[in-house]
C-alpha cells in the first residue's frame, strides 16, 4: 500500500518542482517600477526591501529583491511614486515624484548608502556640575 502511494506521489512532486516559476515577474495589467538595488560597494543586494508609495504618501507597498538584486513592483496605477530601498541597516535616498503612465515600465536603480555614515557631527561636551 505504501509502495503504491510513493509510486504515485514521487512523480507528482517531481512534476510540481519541474514547472517554471515566475517569482516577481511583471504582471501585464497596470504599470511597473522595476530595477536593481546596489550596495555601497556597487554590487547587487539580494533580499533588500524596496518600498514604494504614491508621492502623496498613500498606498505603500513593499517587495524584496531576488538573488541578483532585482525587484518588480507591479499593478501600479497612473500616478507619481516615491521609491526607496533598505537592507542591513543601510538605506537608499528616496527617488521622488517618478511619473508613471498606464501600462508603462520604469527602471530605477537604487544605491544603498553606508549605514555607518548616515549621521554626522560631534556630540556636545557634557557640562560639569
Amino acid at each position: 500500500m505504501i509502495r503504491k502511494f510513493l509510486l504515485v506521489l514521487v512523480p507528482c512532486v517531481v512534476l510540481i518542482f519541474a514547472l517554471p516559476s515566475n517569482a516577481q515577474a511583471p504582471k501585464k495589467n497596470g504599470a511597473t517600477i522595476s530595477g536593481v538595488v546596489l550596495g555601497a560597494n556597487g554590487k547587487p543586494v539580494a533580499g533588500a526591501s524596496v518600498t514604494c508609495q504614491t508621492s502623496s504618501g498613500l498606498t505603500p507597498r513593499a517587495v524584496h529583491t531576488d538573488a541578483k538584486g532585482k525587484y518588480f513592483i507591479t499593478g501600479l496605477k497612473q500616478e507619481s511614486y516615491d521609491v526607496r530601498a533598505s537592507a542591513y541597516g543601510a538605506y537608499s535616498d528616496w527617488q521622488r515624484n517618478i511619473p508613471i503612465r498606464k501600462n508603462q515600465t520604469k527602471e530605477i536603480t537604487l544605491q544603498l548608502l553606508n549605514g555607518n555614515t548616515a549621521l554626522s557631527g560631534v556630540m556636545p561636551a557634557k557640562k560639569k556640575q
